[in-house]
This record gives structure tokens, C-alpha cells and sequence, in this order.
């Protein structure tokens, strides 16, 4: 089964950026999402030189990874973190990604009421026309408030934009929206352009993101769905870990490591 298949450099969370590069790459992926997340892993971002962010272009082509997408997360609710977002979008035109990754954020009014769907989708259709500008996707993750496919489905179809779609987090819909993914991707799948697949263990609320294989998630039932639907998007790796996060650079490449022999073995091509 030929797809995009990538890791994300935010498994290497707390190591540089050529560690995740060196890691995925020893694994025989081809693909990256990087990661831009103000204040938690800055793999690659928007303030670092030009002469820094080339260096990881030359890098990545040395290693034979083409970063495809980015993780940008922001809170898309706050208008004063749009400038970050835009720049994140602009930082993903310039390693030439398609996709750009965030989750919408704390969706709140002044007066701490939830927002409404509307209300969320307004402001997200106001990035498009940056999206349209830089040739991005906008893939909006299955996480916090808006933590099933249910959700966001009807978000993305009040956008009504082919620039912003979902990006459905395997693990997320379990420990966020206490569903099981096989049974909530039916009724997003035709909205879905994107997946994070990322492995849970333990009880719904544990922190606890092994390698591919190693928890609970039926994934042959996810692949079966996707397989149904004629559904042909990238997937992206995500391993967290427990809280305490990985003892080593060399634990975390074997649970890279692992999760391309569970992919290879389910009849995927890396």
C-alpha cells in the first residue's frame, strides 16, 4: 500500500533536529514532518537565521528526508498568536511542505463561554487566504475541545475551504474524546487529509504513546477504513512515550525503529 508515510520530529522532542534526522532516516523512512512549536520543540522556526534554517535543508537532503509537512502548532482562537501561525505557514512554504499542523486551541470568549463551532470556523477561514498565498493545507489535529472527527468535521464543512481539512490523531480521539478511533473515523473519513498514527497504552486519561504495535490501538481496523474509503492520505508517526518521556536518544530510535517494522509488516511501504 503506497502512501506518504512519515515520523514526526517531535518524537525526538527534547534532542536537536539533526538527531531526528539521523534517527528516522537510519529507520528507511523518506519523510519528516517537522516540528515548530513555540515553547516546546522548536526543531525548526521562524525566528532562527536563514543560514540555521539552511543548514537543516541541507541536512534533511543529505539524509534523503523530504519534509513534507510541518507541525505549527498555535492557538488558532487567539488573534494575537495569528502572526505566529502565519509565520509558521511561511517557514513551511520555505522547506516546501504541503501540510501545516495545529490543533484550533483553548476555544473561549472573554467571558470563558465556549465558543461555537461558527465561531471557531471564522476564525480559521480567516487564514485561508494565507494557505491559498503559500500553497498549504491546513490539517486541523483531533485534540482538547475538539478531539473527535465528529467535531471537527463539522468545523472543516463550515470553513468550506479545500485548505483546511483534519488531521485525525489515532491516540488523541482515546485520551481527549474517550472514543476508539476505528469506531469515530467513519463519519470524518471523507474530510480526513492527514493522519497522525500514534500508538496508546494504558488506561484513557494515562500519558502513555508507545511505538506502533506496542498498545492498544486495532490499527489493521483503521487501515481497513481508510482502505474502504479510498482514502490515500499521509501518515505521520507520533510516539510520546510515558510523562516521564524516553531515558535516551537510543530509545527513542528503536521505537522509530519498531514502528517502521510494524508499518512494513502491515503491507506498507516506507
Amino acid at each position: 500500500m503506497k502512501r506518504i508515510i512519515a515520523v514526526n520530529s517531535n518524537c525526538y522532542h527534547g534532542y536537536s533536529i539533526e538527531d531526528a534526522i539521523d534517527g528516522i532516516a537510519a529507520a528507511g523512512f523518506r519523510y519528516i514532518e517537522l516540528t515548530a512549536t513555540k515553547g516546546w520543540t522548536e526543531h525548526v522556526f521562524p525566528t532562527m537565521s536563514f543560514e540555521r534554517l539552511w543548514q537543516v535543508k541541507e541536512k534533511l537532503n543529505k539524509a534523503g528526508l523530504t519534509p513534507f509537512a510541518m507541525s505549527g502548532h498555535c492557538n488558532l482562537m487567539d488573534t494575537a498568536r495569528i502572526s505566529d501561525f502565519v509565520s509558521n505557514i511561511r517557514l513551511a512554504a520555505f522547506f516546501g511542505c504541503d501540510y501545516i499542523v495545529s490543533s484550533i486551541g483553548e476555544a473561549h470568549l472573554e467571558d470563558k463561554a465556549i465558543a461555537s463551532n461558527e465561531e471557531v470556523a471564522c476564525h480559521i477561514r480567516a487564514l485561508v487566504p494565507y494557505l491559498e498565498e503559500y500553497r498549504q493545507t491546513l490539517v486541523l489535529e483531533t485534540h482538547g475541545d475538539h478531539s473527535t472527527g465528529h467535531i471537527l468535521k463539522e468545523i472543516v464543512g463550515l470553513v468550506d475551504s479545500p485548505r483546511v481539512k483534519i488531521n485525525y490523531d489515532t491516540a488523541n480521539v482515546i485520551f481527549y474524546g474517550d472514543v476508539a478511533p476505528q469506531d469515530d473515523l467513519s463519519c470524518c473519513i471523507g474530510e480526513v487529509a492527514y493522519m497522525h498514527l500514534k500508538d496508546k497504552a494504558g488506561s484513557t486519561q494515562e500519558w502513555n504513546f508507545p511505538a506502533l504495535g506496542e498498545g492498544n490501538i486495532d490499527f489493521p481496523k483503521v487501515f481497513q477504513k481508510l482502505e474502504a474509503a479510498g482514502n490515500h492520505c499521509p501518515f505521520s508517526v507520533e510516539i510520546e512515550f510515558t510523562q516521564a518521556g524516553p531515558e535516551s536518544i537510543a530509545q527513542i530510535n528503536a521505537a522509530v525503529e519498531t514502528s517502521a517494522k510494524y508499518l512494513i509488516e502491515h503491507g506498507f511501504e516506507l
